[in-house]
């Protein structure tokens, strides 16, 4: 019994985490992070102040949360990680992963809200960049790496190989939403800018065969 109410008690503390971390974001983004206070997202949240205060007892705290959770997203699905020793299989597993988490309406926002507050706010630019962008693209870049060591791939810069591969995605799923309220392109054409950025670095990257 002392178990389940165990259980009980921490989903129900992540459901309110996740109710405070939405109501955050669509607050930052309508009203700006200046403009949003705790008390004003522990009403839309649902919660009261003090289970706010518990959980993320400064501005900053919370939103440092939300640039975290947004990038580390599927970080536990195993089916998300790529499959070492086939360069096409593992890069195509990470595109398609990349591509679902930056066509998320959260990740969007999340952009949105650095890029508009940045001016008075420059630490919220560095939590984005250090906390969210800069770990992930380190791990594919870490990939890259293992790849080229084991003798499955020649990328001898990784670094630059990821932001190659990253970006080209990037530039088809995630940057023209910032700018055109109707961007939102099928499935279909996702998974084509996803292939086309796999072919793409297995033609720059793929070891010539063995004379």
């Amino acid at each position: 019994m002392a178990a389940e109410l165990t259980a009980h008690h921490r989903r129900l503390a992540q459901q309110k985490r996740e109710a405070i971390t939405s109501a955050a974001t669509e607050l930052f983004l309508n009203r700006g992070y200046d403009g949003t206070s705790l008390a004003r997202i522990a009403e839309a949240a649902g919660v009261s102040k003090s289970t706010l205060f518990k959980q993320f007892p400064t501005k900053a705290a919370l939103f440092e949360a939300i640039v975290t959770e947004s990038w580390q997203r599927d970080a536990g699905d195993t089916a998300a990680r790529p499959q070492a020793g086939d360069l096409r299989s593992g890069l195509t597993v990470i595109g398609h992963r990349y591509a679902d988490l930056i066509g998320q309406p959260r990740m969007a926002g999340l952009f949105r809200i650095v890029i508009a507050e940045l001016p008075r706010f420059p630490e919220l630019g560095r939590m984005q960049f250090q906390l969210g962008k800069l770990p992930y693209f380190a791990s594919v870049q870490h990939y890259l790496e293992s790849e080229h060591e084991a003798g499955n791939a020649d990328v001898p810069d990784a670094e630059s190989a990821a932001n190659q591969f990253l970006g080209m995605i990037a530039n088809y799923v995630l940057w023209p939403r910032m700018l055109l309220t109707g961007w939102n392109p099928a499935a279909s054409d996702i998974h084509n800018a996803v292939e086309e950025a796999v072919q793409t670095m297995l033609a720059r990257y793929t070891p010539d065969p063995p004379a």
